[in-house]
């Protein structure tokens, strides 16, 4: 919600008048400067929008912030060309309604379109998340980058590597949401304040690794590759068991960690719905981007979501630090997810960002069954793993 400056007027103010912690209202607004704001200027203020109201008979700025729960110089601000002693049957006016419910919708088809919906609300009524582009797929479709908060524990998670895997965006983006309803409602999610995590942690969430595979499954081929695509479908247009990108390399192992044993070992020898590794480490687009944004942010720690299985693998060629375990075994505890340490694999991102940076790596299975998921899984998935997310968060 936008509002502009009056003589008086400070972030501070504003902290107060909505009951937004001040650190949120100083980071959706990084241009301007708190201690020097000028009448007129634009502010930001996160987790309200502004809605139009049409006055009625007997209306006044005092009744209307008696029920609507906000205070009257709310009203004032939001609406500094009215005169709130001449109120007009007929006359629209703005009223400032806090976002207490979610915006994401993840319990449908979650593709790249309503990934990217989804992230320009999120921006408008969160104004403090930092939206990046890190590279563009195949396709040239953008892979985003959502960042946010101050802290110096660098974290990422990401989800749909793999294209029909693609309810992980979906999990991913409504917790998310779930932790920007906590921060801006000052709520707490199982039993934990969300603002220290805020300040303690700079997370980074790449929702969707593999935009044009989750797209292919879901929507089917785009016209322009529609032929090279069914190709290597063999001719069929069922895509419900395609896991690569759209040149049928699997981007989980495109990544330099003993990948000549995976080019070896598995079945397919030329680009296919999945498993096929590509001619050399790093060939497609959304890998190398991938590779990029963890050496040039030197992550603390990393989570991949993938289905399915409900275990998680943390160790790659006993190169993972010994915090690794401390976390995987709360992990543990909070999910009821299977810990595993090793598992026969080499050549994922996971595997790579051990060997690479000797930090901690996660692989999380979500669910179980045969993918992709049905939504029908969602609620119980979710539950299931917020303790995973929260927990990667304060540890």
């Amino acid at each position: 919600m936008k509002v502009r400056a009056r003589s008086g007027d400070s972030f501070w103010y504003y902290s107060q008048l909505f009951r937004i912690p001040l650190n949120l209202i100083t980071d959706s607004n990084p241009d301007l400067n708190p201690a020097r704001l000028q009448i007129g200027q634009e502010i930001e203020i996160p987790g309200f929008i502004s809605r139009s109201y049409t006055i009625r008979e007997n209306d006044t700025f005092w009744k209307l912030s008696a029920t609507g729960n906000m205070s009257v110089d709310a009203l004032l601000l939001l609406n500094q060309n009215v005169n709130p002693n001449q109120l007009k049957a007929g006359e629209n006016i703005l009223l400032p309604v806090r976002v207490t419910s979610p915006i994401v919708n993840g319990k449908r088809e979650y593709n790249y379109q309503v990934l990217q919906a989804d992230i320009n609300k999120l921006k408008e009524i969160y104004p403090f998340l930092n939206i990046n582009l890190i590279g563009k797929s195949v396709f040239g479709l953008p892979i985003q980058q959502i960042r946010l908060g101050n802290g110096q524990k660098k974290v990422q998670m990401n989800a749909s590597f793999h294209a029909n895997e693609w309810i992980t965006t979906s999990i991913l983006m409504s917790y998310l949401n779930t932790f920007l309803l906590s921060l801006t409602n000052s709520t707490l999610i199982r039993g934990l304040s969300t603002l220290p995590l805020y300040n303690s942690v700079d997370l980074t969430i790449i929702p969707m690794v593999n935009p044009d595979g989750v797209n292919l499954v879901l929507n089917g081929p785009p016209e322009e590759m529609r032929e090279s695509v069914m190709k290597i479908n063999k001719g069929s247009t069922d895509y419900t068991g395609w896991k690569g990108n759209i040149r049928g390399i699997d981007l989980n192992k495109q990544f330099p960690a003993k990948w000549e044993i995976e080019k070896e070992r598995k079945e397919p020898k030329a680009p296919a719905p999945r498993d096929y590794p590509g001619d050399t480490p790093l060939t497609e687009p959304e890998a190398i981007e991938m590779a990029n944004l963890a050496r040039m942010i030197d992550f603390d720690r990393m989570l991949a979501f993938h289905t399915q299985g409900k275990e998680f693998y943390w160790g790659y060629e006993g190169l993972e630090p010994s915090e690794s375990e401390r976390i995987a075994n709360e992990f543990a505890r909070v999910s009821g997810y299977k810990s595993v340490r090793y598992i026969d694999s080499h050549a994922g991102y996971r595997d790579w960002f051990i060997q690479e940076f000797r930090r901690p790596g996660f692989t999380i299975e979500l669910g179980e069954g045969t993918n992709p998921l049905p939504l029908s899984q969602f609620d119980q998935i979710y539950e299931e793993v917020l303790g995973i997310f929260l927990a990667a968060l304060y540890m």
